[in-house]
């Protein structure tokens, strides 16, 4: 154990950052699932729904696309065979025991849970290696900086994948060889793999645990060996069985070279727009907020000799660097790589304190707040519009809910996107992906659209309207 102890001060210090991060994770956790990355949101949400409609079916979840639009194969079954879905059973489960409260939220309040878990972590490592001041910023900037909050707090897996992660770290680093540590610290990351296979990146901190613990004869422990490969089996075997079903398996060969354009993929495979997006967009101007990013650099380069959060560091950088494509294209990748910023920007602050007197208490003083406060700001101005959704779209879905039955299938015009076939809470196609005739002899009953295009073609081969608006139509098929 290191000298750093916690004592009952971190109690109330830590308390405090978990509340302020709990209060802003609540903010608008009602909204319908309509914001940023609602597509994905949906997917998710979806599984967790089928599981309370059809049964906690783990080995067979099931969403709403049952079209070929994201595996290439026709799908009618809606089989959903990405992460193996943990995170799912546990907010449907617990809307099981609570239905007063709507999946969606479920989803989102689990979310918030395990970043909070992650945001308790944090400060530990930190009081542990370094000091108190270092834990706070951690924490407060985990907390409270926007873009932290909102990818803390939507239907996604990476929130749960971390907190796993986190945990597993957490539990090795009391006692990598106290068995029942062990064993927590295995099960834990078991689960953070299963969950988001991307955690593997993790295993570098955990390994340096085990080598810290015993330095040099820790390659000559079995139990070394052990830790991992009894973590990465259920994964392996995961990955091996839904081989069976590739009409589930999304296409995702571009996640590592390519991002998705109006001109189709394009590689972005360590080319100067890769770095200008994740190191300078992303990182510097949405996480960061500009200014803080001065105190990550410095938290980065200065001469402190704390190796357990350099292979932090170093676990996200590869990962940034292995998945390129998928980072480029979704800000929800980066949510992985959230520990090592707020982590190392801390570092940065307590490099300033510790050097105050060089540096001048006063602009310290100043300082660091200020640089924080406006980084907050800017960060925010570029994060609130994440929380916006359209309102014409769960009129859309509400509308489309009360003119077809449960069991009908529908088609929408979406580009793949399952929003409004989770909102009206029906299952089918989120795009034309074959001709009407084609997917009425399939079973789809009712085809949506907002094109005018499609309205008049489909009004020329007499399909029955159902229903007309000046936003869209609703086609029996």
């Amino acid at each position: 154990m290191k000298p750093n102890n916690f004592k009952k001060v971190d109690f109330f210090i830590l308390g405090f950052i978990i509340f302020i991060a709990l209060v802003l994770r609540l903010y608008k956790i009602n909204i319908p699932l309509g914001d940023l990355h609602s597509w994905r949101q949906a997917d998710t949400a979806s599984v967790g729904r089928n599981f309370i409609k059809s049964g906690f079916d783990l080995f067979h979840p099931r969403y709403d696309d049952l079209s070929n639009v994201q595996s290439g194969f026709e799908n009618p079954q809606g089989y959903r065979m990405v992460e193996f879905p943990l995170y799912n059973a546990i907010f449907a489960y617990a809307y099981k025991l609570v239905p007063s409260i709507p999946l969606e939220q479920w989803g989102r309040l689990v979310s918030v849970f395990f970043s909070l878990i992650t945001i308790a972590v944090i400060y530990f490592l930190c009081l542990k290696e370094k000091d108190r001041l270092t834990a706070f910023f951690a924490g407060l900037i985990y907390s409270v900086f926007p873009f932290f909050v909102f990818f803390s707090r939507v239907v996604l897996p990476e929130s749960a994948a971390l907190g796993f992660t986190f945990l597993a770290i957490f539990f090795l680093y009391l006692n990598p060889e106290n068995l029942i540590l062990y064993l927590l610290s295995m099960a834990s990351f078991a689960a953070a793999l299963l969950i988001k296979p991307t955690a593997i990146f993790f295993s570098l901190p955990l390994a340096y645990i085990f080598f810290q613990a015993d330095r040099g004869r820790f390659l000559k422990r079995p139990f070394f060996y052990f830790y991992f490969i009894l973590s990465f089996l259920p994964l392996f075997w995961w990955r091996d069985y839904i081989k069976a079903y590739p009409e589930g398996i999304p296409v995702n060969e571009w996640l590592i070279t390519s991002v998705n354009t109006g001109a189709g993929l394009q590689k972005i495979f360590f080319r100067p727009a890769f770095f200008r997006w994740i190191f300078f967009e992303r990182i510097n101007n949405m996480i960061l907020g500009g200014l803080t990013t001065a105190f990550l650099v410095i938290g980065a380069v200065a001469k402190q000799k704390k190796f357990l959060f350099l292979t932090i560091l170093l676990s996200s950088l590869i990962y940034l660097f292995v998945f390129q494509g998928g980072n480029v294209q979704h800000e929800y990748y980066q949510t992985l790589i959230l520990p090592a910023l707020a982590i190392f920007s801390a570092l940065g602050i307590s490099f300033l304190f510790e050097n105050k007197k060089t540096i001048s208490f006063f602009l310290v003083i100043f300082l660091v707040p200020a640089v924080l406060a406006l980084s907050w700001f800017f960060s925010y101005y570029q994060v609130k519009d994440y929380y916006n959704y359209s309102q014409e779209l769960v009129q859309e879905a509400k509308i489309l809910e009360s003119l077809t039955q449960p069991d009908d299938k529908i088609v929408t015009d979406r580009m793949g996107d399952t929003t409004l076939l989770y909102l009206a809470e029906r299952r089918g196609a989120p795009a034309f992906y074959r001709e009407p005739e084609s997917l009425q002899s399939i079973g789809y009953q009712y085809l949506v659209t907002s094109s005018q295009e499609a309205i008049n073609t489909l009004k020329e081969k007499r399909y029955q309207l159902v229903f007309e608006n000046d936003k869209f139509s609703l086609f029996k098929l």
